[in-house]
């Protein structure tokens, strides 16, 4: 973690120094752990606009959306200019029954399922322009799933800075234990992106880590 924070530093003090180039953050995670509604979320609070549309429906995000120049201010002053991405959903199985059994025709879902899957590939590409990630976890559900471990192992590969933020504590049946549990390498904020539980202690913790 030191390692990786130090590498923040780096990368900020060059940003200010020698670029008018903005940090940016992505917003990774499963289908449906409530990437979308925390990009919202953010995006209102500091700018006043949406960036990205949100349902039920799996995989409603299948393209990177992308939001610059959010500035995200702290209690004491400090404030860092970001381009806030959010990314498809990461998983090994796009079928497109998932989306009939949302009452989409048949046709449809079979598009909608090929545009999830460009969606992933392009969230993977986009590891090599991050400079930081935010990994949203369901805490309703056990977050100890292959797919989520190659998430996180993916970006300590690449040495990508993490915060993992345990979403959805707003539910009766939310266990933020459960992802603390499964990523003690890890800070793990609680929150409600939905409810915006704790978002201001999110801006608080992204100015710390990357100023």
């Amino acid at each position: 973690m030191v390692k990786m924070i130090g590498r923040l530093k780096k990368i900020l003090s060059s940003l200010f120094e020698d670029s008018e180039e903005d940090i940016s953050i992505g917003i990774y995670g499963p289908p449906n752990a409530g990437k979308s509604t925390l990009a919202n979320q953010i995006s209102q609070d500091l700018t006043g606009e949406e960036m990205s549309n949100v349902s039920e429906v799996p995989h409603e995000t299948r393209a990177v959306e992308k939001k610059e120049k959010v500035a995200i201010e702290s209690d004491d002053g400090r404030s860092i200019d970001i381009n806030l991405l959010d990314m498809p959903g990461i998983t090994t199985n796009v079928d497109f029954k998932d989306f009939k059994e949302h009452g989409i025709e048949e046709d449809d879902a079979k598009g909608r399922a090929k545009e999830a899957t460009k969606g992933i590939v392009e969230a993977v590409k986009y590891l090599d322009d991050v400079d930081a990630c935010l990994v949203i976890f369901d805490s309703t559900e056990d977050p100890y799933t292959q797919v989520n471990v190659t998430i996180i192992g993916n970006l300590e590969a690449k040495d990508i800075p993490i915060l993992v933020l345990a979403n959805k504590t707003d539910l009766e049946d939310s266990d933020p234990e459960r992802v603390r549990d499964a990523f003690p390498q890890h800070p793990v904020l609680e929150i409600s992106a939905k409810e915006g539980e704790n978002i201001d202690k999110l801006y608080q913790e992204i100015i710390e880590r990357l100023s």
